[in-house]
């Protein structure tokens, strides 16, 4: 493809509003589904995908997430979580709510929607005793927004001893406020 044919696929808009931005340029490139921040002299800033950009604003949307009804109870409360990737990776984290249906654990590197995870968590009434689960992200938090405290991933559990499942709900159960249980 020509040099010309190629930046016809471009679409360049000025920055001038947004601080700390202002001479600086987006640049849209179509045929590679990509956004670029531009500087003054023409250098690449940096560059997303666009599933990247769609991800952060669906989840900087005013709107709330799609309304459920849960079918277990669910407190916030801050406990260890490990978790391998299906590529095998082990990363330990800190969660900060669980319920009988799932977890959420706090990353600034989310795995993606559908995600599969070999789960080990320890809750904070008994912090020696890890108990196993798998689960899959149901949806993740790029960052921090107006439902999270911090960036990271819902998890629903998929496999879960039911032995494990009663020993989360004593826990959130023995934690909920009277009106609320």
């Amino acid at each position: 493809m020509k040099k010309k044919e190629r930046e016809s696929q471009r679409v360049k808009f000025p920055v001038v509003l947004t601080k700390g931005y202002e001479g600086k340029s987006l640049e849209v490139d179509r045929d590679r589904e990509t956004i670029s921040l531009v500087g003054s002299e023409g250098e690449s800033l940096g560059t997303a995908s666009w599933e990247a950009v769609i991800d952060c604003i669906r989840a900087s949307s005013e709107k709330p997430r799609v309304t459920e009804v849960r079918a277990y109870p669910r407190v916030s409360l801050l406990f260890r979580v490990r978790y391998k990737t299906p590529e095998g990776v082990q990363l330990e984290h800190q969660a900060s709510g669980i319920g009988g249906g799932g977890l959420f654990i706090e990353s600034a590197a989310p795995q993606p929607k559908g995600t599969t995870l070999s789960l080990a968590f320890a809750l904070p009434d008994r912090p020696t005793e890890w108990l196993e689960a798998k689960g899959s992200v149901a949806w993740f938090c790029p960052r921090r927004d107006q439902y999270t405290a911090s960036p990271g991933m819902g998890i629903k559990f998929t496999d879960i001893a039911p032995k494990v499942r009663e020993r989360v709900l004593a826990l959130v159960n023995s934690l909920k406020a009277p009106e609320s249980k």
